[in-house]
C-alpha cells in the first residue's frame, strides 16, 4: 500500500470543483472545508499532499472490510462485464444469491429480503410494511437514535437532525430507551435501568393506545447517537411488549450489522428475533449503495396475495448485490466477524478502559467488537459533557480541538456531540489498531485541557 506521490495541484483542482458544484449533506455550505482524498486502501486513506490517515470512522461506519478489498473489487468488475444492471422485477443471479446469503445469517425466520438503495429507505419501507400489516398508524422510536435522512426516516429519528424536517404529523412518537450513564429514570444499576425503561415504554403505549401503534423501531445498538449497548433483558422485554399488543418489532441494524459488533447481527448478542430488520452499510462495505429489509414469514404472508405498494428502480442492483455476495464471502472465509469480536474483547476494549483511567476527559467507555464510544466530559463527578448538547461554533471548540489533534496524529476520528466513536474496519490488524490507539491517547490529552481535572 503506497500512496501516490503528492500532487497538490491536482488536489486543488478537485477541491475547486467540489466547492463550485457539490452540495454537501448536513452542512452549511459556506462553512465547510472538505478534504480532497486522493486514494484509499485497507484501513487507510490519503490526501493529495501526501498525508495518510488511519480511518477510525470506517467511512460512515460502513467499510467493514476496509477500502479496496481486491476480491470485492474483482467481483464488481466481473459483474459489470457480465450484466451491469437489470430491472428489479426479474430474477437475477447476483440479486438472488445476495438475498440467500443474507437470509442465511439473519436471526429466526427473516428469510425474505426487500432490497433498497440504503439504510434510510430501508427504514421507510419497514415502517410502511408495519403499518400495512397491522392497519395501525403510529410508529414509536427512541429519542437517542438515528434512522436516516428521508422524510419518514428522519421523523422516526430522535436526534436533532430531525428538528428542521419534523412535520409533527408523521405518526411518530418518541420515548426514552435505556442509557444508564445518563439515565432518565434515576436508575443506579443496569437492572433498574432496564426495568424502568420497559415500564416507561409500556406506559407510553398505554397512553398512546396500543391499538394505534403499528411498530416499535429501535437500533439494536444505537450508532451515531452514542453506541449505548442495551442492558440485559431490555430487547427481550420489548419483544414481549410487542407480542402482547400485536405491535411489529423493527430492529435497525444498518450500522450495527454485518460483523460490526463481533456477530453477524447485533441481535445475536441478545437472543431476540424482530419481525423486520433493516440493513445497509456493511452488507457490501459500502462499495456500491445497497440496503434492505429482512422480513418475517408472517409479514411476508400479508403480501402473498396482496401487492406490496412500494419499490425502487434500483432495488437489488446487480453491481451492489455482486459486491454484497463477495463481501459476505470474504467475511466468512477470512473470519472477519470473529476477528472483530476477539480484537474488541482482547485489545480495543481493555485499551479504551485503561485510557479512561488516565484521562480526566473520558467519562464513560462502552461498546463491543469494532463498535465503541468514549463519552467526553468536563467533570467525571458531575458528568457534565465536554460540550453542550448539539453544540456548534465556539461552544463546540473543545471537541473541534480534540478532532484536530487526532488528525495531526494520523487518525481520522468519528466525532459527534461530546463523543468520539472508535469504529475502525472490522478487519483492521492488531498493529494498525494499536497505532490508532496511540494517536487517540495523544489526542485525548488535548481534551483533558478543557476539564475541571
Amino acid at each position: 500500500m503506497t500512496p501516490h506521490l503528492p500532487d497538490p495541484q491536482a488536489g486543488a483542482a478537485v477541491k475547486a470543483a467540489d466547492r463550485a458544484h457539490v452540495f454537501h449533506s448536513w452542512s452549511a455550505q459556506d462553512l465547510i472545508d472538505p478534504l480532497a482524498v486522493a486514494g484509499a486502501e485497507g484501513s487507510y486513506f490519503w490526501d493529495y499532499d501526501g498525508n495518510r490517515y488511519l480511518d477510525f470512522t470506517s467511512g460512515l461506519v460502513y467499510t467493514n472490510i476496509g477500502y479496496q478489498h481486491p476480491k470485492v473489487v474483482a467481483a464488481i468488475q466481473e459483474q459489470a462485464a457480465r450484466m451491469t444492471t437489470f430491472a428489479p422485477a426479474f430474477a437475477v443471479e447476483a440479486r438472488s444469491e445476495a438475498a440467500r446469503l443474507i437470509a442465511e445469517r439473519t436471526p429466526g425466520d427473516l428469510d425474505k429480503i426487500f432490497f433498497t438503495n440504503g439504510g434510510a429507505d430501508a427504514v421507510e419501507h419497514a415502517a410502511r410494511m408495519a403499518r400495512l400489516h397491522t392497519g395501525r398508524p403510529k410508529v414509536l422510536s427512541a429519542y437517542r437514535s438515528y434512522h436516516g435522512g428521508t422524510q419518514q426516516a428522519v421523523n422516526i429519528t430522535g436526534d436533532p437532525r430531525r428538528w428542521p424536517s419534523d412535520s409533527g404529523t408523521a405518526g411518530v412518537v418518541h420515548f426514552w430507551a435505556p442509557f444508564l450513564y445518563r439515565s432518565r429514570f434515576y436508575a443506579e444499576t443496569e437492572e433498574q435501568e432496564c426495568a424502568r425503561a420497559l415500564e416507561h415504554l409500556e406506559t407510553t403505549i398505554a397512553f398512546e393506545g396500543p391499538s394505534t401503534v403499528a411498530a416499535i423501531v429501535l437500533e439494536t445498538v444505537p450508532g451515531t447517537a452514542g453506541i449505548m449497548v442495551p442492558p440485559p433483558g431490555y430487547l427481550a422485554g420489548v419483544r414481549e411488549i410487542c407480542d402482547k399488543h400485536g405491535i411489529v418489532f423493527v430492529l435497525d441494524e444498518v450500522m450495527a450489522g454485518f460483523g460490526r459488533t463481533g456477530e453477524w447481527f447485533a441481535a445475536d448478542h441478545f437472543g431476540v428475533v424482530p419481525d423486520l430488520m433493516t440493513f445497509a452499510k456493511g452488507v457490501n462495505s459500502g462499495y456500491v449503495p445497497l440496503g434492505g429489509v429482512a422480513i418475517s414469514g408472517a409479514i411476508a404472508e400479508t403480501f402473498g396475495k396482496r401487492p406490496y405498494p412500494g419499490g425502487l428502480t434500483y432495488s437489488g442492483h446487480p453491481l451492489a448485490c455482486a459486491a454484497a455476495v463477495a463481501t459476505i464471502d470474504v467475511m466468512a472465509k477470512e473470519g472477519v466477524v470473529e476477528h472483530a469480536r476477539t480484537l474488541g474483547a482482547d485489545v480495543l476494549g481493555p485499551a479504551l478502559r485503561e485510557m479512561a483511567e488516565r484521562h480526566p476527559s473520558v467519562g464513560d467507555v462502552r461498546g463491543f467488537g469494532m463498535f465503541w464510544a468514549l463519552e467526553l466530559v468536563r467533570d467525571k463527578e458531575t458528568r457534565e459533557p465536554l460540550v453542550p448538547y448539539n453544540a456548534a461554533g465556539e461552544a463546540n471548540a473543545p471537541m473541534a480541538a480534540f478532532a484536530a489533534a487526532a488528525r495531526q496524529h494520523g487518525i481520522w476520528p468519528f466525532v459527534n456531540m461530546n463523543r468520539t466513536h472508535v469504529v475502525p474496519p472490522c478487519n483492521i490488524s492488531e498493529s494498525e489498531l494499536k497505532e490508532g490507539l496511540a494517536a487517540l491517547d495523544a489526542a485525548l490529552s488535548v481534551a483533558d485541557e478543557y476539564t475541571a481535572r
